[in-house]
């Protein structure tokens, strides 16, 4: 593979903003995840940006990424989050999918793969922990990834992955499917220039 499985890419956003904006889009139910046999507990998502003419549909189809779609809109929670609309536009690529996604205290994300979320294949799945904690732990390949609220992560999810929240309280992220362009690929050879 060209780039590692985690790179912490060159953005810092803001924790407080973040948290400000989650408060407003939690307005909205959360939706748990569609495929039950990959967790235990409480792992759910909201949509902010979703597959086009979904808005109408199933909860469950508007947090789902398809990756043969190739027109998205943004959803009615985004309209009250600005900061979540500043953090998406700082990626200068085509942006799919983006969902808030929570896992709740004493949940597990089970140990799975996610067929073509890699780079070289051609999307990109990018994190932005909002909320978090020492009692989270989330690793690819069993090595654990350690995100800091308001940081930003490359995570190569074809490859197992799995999650636990062992903490007191939720942990949020902001994810977004992107697909890598020349801005993108430029971003993560960055990113892994930083850490050779």
């Amino acid at each position: 593979m060209r780039f590692p499985d985690r790179l912490r890419l060159p953005f810092a956003f803001d924790p407080d903003a973040l948290e400000r904006d989650l408060t407003a889009a939690t307005a909205q139910a959360w939706t748990p995840h569609f495929v039950a046999q990959n967790y235990e507990g409480d792992w759910s998502a909201i949509p902010l940006r979703s597959v086009a003419g979904t808005r109408d549909q199933h909860p469950i189809r508007q947090i789902y990424s398809d990756p043969v779609a190739t027109a998205f809109e943004d959803a009615p929670a985004l309209d009250r989050c600005p900061y979540f609309r500043q953090v998406i536009s700082a990626f200068r690529c085509p942006v799919r999918c983006v969902r808030l996604m929570r896992l709740a205290p004493g949940s597990v994300i089970k140990e799975h793969t996610d067929l073509g979320l890699d780079a070289e294949s051609g999307t990109a799945r990018i994190h932005v922990p909002i909320l978090t904690g020492p009692g989270v732990v989330f690793e690819v390949n069993r090595r654990p990834v350690p995100m800091a609220p308001g940081s930003a992560w490359y995570l190569r999810l074809s490859d197992p992955h799995r999650v636990e929240n062992r903490g007191p309280r939720e942990r949020v992220h902001l994810v977004l499917d992107a697909d890598v362009d020349r801005w993108l690929e430029s971003l993560l050879d960055e990113a892994a220039a930083a850490v050779a």
